[in-house]
């Protein structure tokens, strides 16, 4: 499981049918600064993926996300062709005890 935020969303009119009214969600992982551990700022790993949209997440909302073969232990996504899906919208994160600024 890893943290992500929600760039945007993917539109694809042709696809298989299981895949039919399932949204699909452009992401991109964060992960604690590798250069400062002890800021508890969060920084982009410069990748982005798409996942299948399982909770309901917006634009700029920061997600949890599973890959591989978790991403298909969902009721929604149990019968999909995915490796990735949010399965949670993040309200909050601490670390030390300190919170962590989300933007």
């Amino acid at each position: 499981m890893f943290i992500a935020k929600v760039l945007g969303s993917v539109v694809s009119t042709q696809k298989t049918a299981a895949m039919v009214g399932h949204r699909l969600l452009l992401i991109e992982p964060f992960i604690l600064d590798p250069a400062d551990p002890d800021s508890g700022r969060l920084v982009s790993n410069h990748k982005t993926l798409v996942a299948i949209d399982t909770v309901g997440a917006g634009e700029n909302e920061y997600v949890l996300v599973v890959q591989g073969s978790s991403a298909r232990m969902t009721p929604e996504t149990k019968n999909l062709p995915s490796d990735c899906a949010t399965v949670g919208i993040i309200d909050s994160i601490h670390v030390d005890r300190k919170a962590l600024e989300l933007h």
